[in-house]
């Protein structure tokens, strides 16, 4: 198994999408993940969509996506006696991972200063919208209201169409994946320096972090991007979109090899001698009948023929796909990066993510699947030093 953070402790603070998603990465690389919740509510992604019988159960699909292989704790952080058991885990723990707006963590007694006094190696994640910097820094966001803020929009969908927001949750996901990566950035550092670390992962840093070519040649330019729809960010007339007998063919002929190769595969070597196209400079002066001309040739075959055509050839190319198509192909199954858990009285199945990559020529699939709200308390705070009185003191006080 490919577990390089075995012994170490995350206590996880966040909820809904981005926040969950970088301690499940964690998760899935061997950490031991607390998730801290609300007693008799827990995440609030627990409950909603389109399944009654998991949201029932509080295990709605949007929080069985991110939250396999990790233990619920259930703490009331409204209460003194909560926050004070909450810092004896945090006392031994590793990683300590937030999402509330900024400010609140610090009003809770939960403030980086306040945690590196207990913890003086602990890396502090803070995940925000905005950061915990800057003049926005105290306002709220969801993933769609940073493509709006971001830019992203203005560049998705057709020209004329207005502003298009991308289908999927990018940004949340995105962000979980920069806050993992800080938050392992953070493990080194602090073990090699022996002191906390306190990393700030923003969603509109990494909204704009998407769009990096775009952000470079802007500021370094003054080139201003614009709506491009289905074609490519090269530009060049031999990539993009193509309509073919009976669907989209996204294609990839940048330089002049590749389009040697795409005229040898569509069987139209004779495109190669017409001073038009012979090369990327003039084909790009000659976009227009470049373009016309292979549409023409396109629409003589389906797109997966032509598929098959152009991977012969080398030459980039797919055939526009719904997620229910590509789930089910050979390639997605040959990687193994998709897992079925059990949910304890549901009788379906349930697929959740692995980690992204391969280790060792292998996935990464959760051992455990999503923990029911609360279940792991008692066992954690008693593996942390409290005895049963204690345990009974703090249900009296209403903090677990």
């Amino acid at each position: 198994m490919f577990e390089p953070l075995t012994g170490v402790r995350v206590i996880d603070l966040s909820q809904v999408l981005a926040g969950p998603y970088a301690t499940y990465l964690l998760a899935l690389m061997g950490a031991e993940v607390l998730k801290i919740e609300k007693p008799g509510e827990g995440d609030w992604t627990r409950v909603g969509g389109s399944v009654p019988d998991l949201s029932e159960r509080k295990m709605a699909p949007n929080f069985l996506t991110q939250n396999s292989a990790k233990k619920s704790v259930a703490i009331n952080l409204k209460v003194p006696d909560g926050v004070a058991v909450l810092k004896k885990l945090i006392a031994g723990a590793d990683v300590f991972v937030e999402n509330f707006k900024p400010g609140v963590a610090d009003r809770l007694g939960l403030g980086f200063q306040e945690l590196r006094a207990i913890n003086p190696r602990l890396v502090y994640c803070s995940i925000s919208a905005y950061g915990q910097t800057g003049p926005l820094s105290s306002r709220p966001a969801y993933d769609h209201v940073i493509q709006g803020m971001s830019g992203i929009m203005k560049t998705t969908g057709r020209p004329g169409d207005g502003p298009t927001k991308v289908g999927a949750p990018y940004v949340d996901y995105a962000t979980g994946m920069n806050a993992a990566m800080a938050v392992l950035a953070g493990l080194l550092e602090a073990r090699r320096t022996g002191s906390a670390v306190q990393v700030d992962v923003a969603m509109l840093d990494t909204a704009l972090m998407l769009m990096a070519s775009l952000m470079t040649m802007h500021l370094s330019t003054g080139w201003q991007p614009s709506q491009n729809g289905n074609e490519a960010w090269s530009a060049s007339p031999s990539s993009g979109a193509f309509e073919t007998a009976d669907g989209l063919l996204m294609l990839a002929a940048n330089h002049d090899t590749q389009f040697r190769n795409l005229c040898r595969g569509i069987d139209r070597a004779d495109l190669l001698e017409d001073p038009r196209w012979k090369s990327a400079e003039e084909r790009a002066t000659n976009a227009g009948s470049l373009r016309q001309t292979l549409l023409e040739i396109f629409r003589t075959r389906t797109a997966a023929e032509w598929e098959v055509v152009l991977e012969e050839v080398a030459v980039p190319a797919a055939r526009v796909r719904g997620l229910e198509e590509i789930l089910h192909e050979e390639q997605v199954r040959a990687r193994g990066i998709i897992s079925e858990i059990k949910v304890a009285g549901f009788d379906g199945t349930v697929h959740v993510p692995n980690l992204s990559f391969l280790a060792n020529g292998s996935s990464c699939p959760p051992k455990t699947g999503p923990s029911t709200l609360g279940c792991d308390t008692e066992e954690v705070l008693l593996s942390a030093g409290l005895g049963q009185a204690e345990l009974s003191a703090l249900r009296r006080a209403n903090a677990i």
